[in-house]
């Protein structure tokens, strides 16, 4: 592994990520006007990141029609993103159990977990103003997530999360100051781009103290676990049924949406700094570099 770093550099780390907590951070119930009407006829996300772009399906569909695909993907997005926010705050309430609470450390874990329950309330917020779905994961994934909020620890869950936050992280920015996106979906975007850095800060210092001395068949269970649960996370983020909303069958615009040249681009898009991350510090490696492969994240 390239990275090392010290104990005293968690403590530093911390520090600073509260200092930063403390003099960037916000309150969507004050920062976002919920009762501002949504703009006719504005996409809800670019329309070269909806899933079918480019493809026959997305031809055949009229402009109103794209506006209202890209609604329903953005609210499946959300509603994902509501579900993995609380099972980190699971993650992250287990992992400060045993903390030192007088540490910059533990502090700055709950402090995390007060950002993630806000987040959780701003997405929620955001799919109901869309009018659309709280899709959310299928019932598989979802009793996934129960058993890894549950258990999970150490590496494969701070490389988890890096995962889930720094691919939606990397849309997100793409279009947090688009002016052909609705302004409610911007701000969103630009509150949570801007509380998440200090989170991908934080999972990725753990990752790498996690990892140090670790056995060879220990890092390939941890390679294993990441990748399972990364092809979990993206492919659970467009759930099947938006397509009904613009008069497609589920599993035609599934099949489309999985065999598009366009939306697998995206997808490995989407995780590419965080698979130079995951690949830098090893959990990206061995027999398991398939799963990555075979989901288009790399």
């Amino acid at each position: 592994m390239a990275r090392t770093l010290q104990p005293k550099d968690r403590e530093v780390t911390a520090e600073r990520l509260l200092d930063s907590s403390a003099r960037n951070s916000y309150s969507p119930e004050l920062d976002i006007d919920w009762a501002a009407p949504l703009q006719d006829g504005k996409a809800f996300m670019p329309f070269e990141r909806v899933s079918l772009y480019g493809t026959d399906l997305w031809e055949g569909l009229t402009h109103e029609q794209r506006v209202e695909l890209s609604r329903h993907e953005i609210a499946s997005m959300a509603s994902v993103g509501l579900w993995f926010e609380i099972v980190l705050m699971q993650l992250l309430a287990r992992y400060v159990y045993d903390l030192d609470p007088t540490t910059a450390h533990a502090q700055y874990a709950l402090t995390e977990l007060g950002d993630e329950t806000r987040h959780s309330i701003m997405f929620a917020k955001a799919v109901s103003k869309t009018g659309a779905p709280p899709y959310g994961p299928n019932r598989v994934v979802k009793a996934l997530g129960r058993v890894f909020g549950g258990v999970a620890s150490g590496p494969p869950m701070f490389a988890s999360v890096l995962v889930a936050e720094e691919t939606t992280d990397r849309v997100q920015r793409s279009m947090m100051d688009d002016p052909d996106i609705q302004p409610m979906i911007r701000m969103v975007n630009r509150i949570h781009v801007i509380e998440e850095a200090r989170h991908v800060r934080f999972a990725r210092e753990e990752v790498v103290r996690g990892l140090k001395g670790v056995g060879r068949l220990r890092l390939e269970f941890y390679r294993l676990v990441t990748a399972l649960t990364a092809r979990a996370v993206v492919d659970c983020m467009i759930h099947p049924k938006v397509y009904a909303a613009v008069g497609i069958d589920p599993r035609e615009g599934r099949k489309a949406a999985l065999a598009n040249p366009h939306h697998q681009q995206h997808r490995r898009w989407m995780s590419e700094k965080v698979v130079e991350f995951l690949t830098e510090v090893g959990l990206i490696g061995g027999s398991s570099r398939w799963l990555w492969k075979r989901g288009y994240l790399v």
